[in-house]
């Protein structure tokens, strides 16, 4: 699954570790992982990076920011929540060109009364005894996890993000903690490049076809699973058309549905875009064809809908009709021609079925 969350009622240093290591992350009290994500009309991967703390040393950046910002006062202890820092946040999330969380209590707790089951420490930056940056991470046995960095906008040409995910990383390997996760970035969404450029050579991916971590330096276009995703379909939406076959390949509305709290045991279709057919069926979702990039294979499934919701997205370019779920796999192949084949067989079937 491209998309899964879980609940654990306690969560020992070890574990944190374990999910890391398989690129998920915290949300408030809970954690879970996605590939995928939207901004806007738009859908893009997101590839989970970690810092190999052992190899980690100060570039010239890095040592430029400390000298920078060495009029600001630093402090590094267990987490606490504040009116002041809360005040902070929100003046920082106003600033983005997203939605963030609505507060760091529930970005960091959830919205449940129920005591943190991760081992969070902050980082707070101040100038003349006014907080001007906070930034969160949880703390594993052998890793830790950049959770938040927040800083007031009228700092930003100090770089305190950056400066924040910095000082968190050096105290880790003080700590001898073996790697750092800053999460992820989003390849062709720039908000997140930053990222790229904070640990150089000792920067890892997680390559998703593989779960292998790799080092940045290997990563390309190839490894981006919406893009290959894309480019698989648009083959085999070719070649149908070579045969007079009109086909759809549509962003699924509904990809990160597994996350939400009450879906989570549905095991609902998550795969963010499909190509298909909508003549071939009443419900206009019939067959689905898929390129998994786990299994480097083409799939045509039937899927059944689960539920419509009170509102579809009135852009073309994605289904909303309803949330779907995969009932069964027809085929799978590992050419665009094979696959092609298996749904111009169905769609005869569909057609001869039809007419009787």
């Amino acid at each position: 699954m491209f998309a899964q969350a879980h609940n654990p009622e306690k969560l020992t240093l070890t574990e944190l570790d374990a999910y890391l290591e398989r690129g998920w992350f915290r949300m408030g009290q809970s954690i879970f992982t996605t590939n995928f994500i939207r901004f806007e009309s738009n859908v893009y991967s997101t590839v989970w990076l970690r810092v190999v703390l052992d190899d980690f040393l100060a570039d010239s950046t890095q040592n430029k920011l400390i000298k920078r910002n060495a009029r600001f006062q630093t402090n590094i202890q267990p987490a606490i929540l504040t009116d002041e820092k809360e005040d902070l946040y929100t003046r920082y999330s106003n600033s983005l060109p997203f939605q963030p969380s609505d507060s760091l209590r529930h970005l960091l707790l959830g919205r449940a009364d129920v005591p943190t089951i991760y081992h969070t420490f902050e980082v707070t930056i101040h100038h003349d005894n006014q907080l001007i940056a906070i930034g969160f991470f949880d703390m594993g046995k052998t890793s830790a996890a950049g959770i938040i960095s927040a800083y007031d906008p009228a700092y930003k040409k100090y770089s305190l993000g950056k400066y924040l995910i910095y000082l968190k990383m050096k105290f880790c390997k003080s700590k001898m903690l073996r790697y750092f996760y800053p999460g992820y970035f989003v390849p062709g969404y720039p908000f997140f490049d930053y990222k790229l450029a904070l640990a150089g050579p000792v920067l890892q991916f997680l390559q998703l076809s593989s779960q292998r971590w790799l080092g940045i330096g290997e990563f390309s276009q190839e490894c981006i699973p919406y893009q290959v995703m894309l480019h698989k379909l648009l083959s085999v939406q070719l070649l149908l058309a070579e045969v007079k076959i009109e086909s759809s390949i549509v962003k699924y509305e509904y990809f990160g549905a597994n996350l939400i709290p009450d879906l989570r045991d549905a095991e609902l279709f998550d795969f963010p875009l499909f190509l298909f057919c909508p003549t071939l069926s009443e419900d206009g979702f019939n067959p689905i064809v898929v390129f998994d990039v786990c299994d480097a294979h083409f799939h045509l499934i039937r899927c059944q809908p689960v539920w419509k919701p009170d509102e579809i997205n009135p852009d073309n370019t994605f289904y909303s009709s309803y949330y779907i779920k995969s009932v069964q796999e027809l085929c799978a192949a590992q050419s665009a021609e094979e696959i092609a084949e298996a749904f111009l067989k169905f769609s005869m079937n569909k057609t001869s079925s039809s007419s009787t």
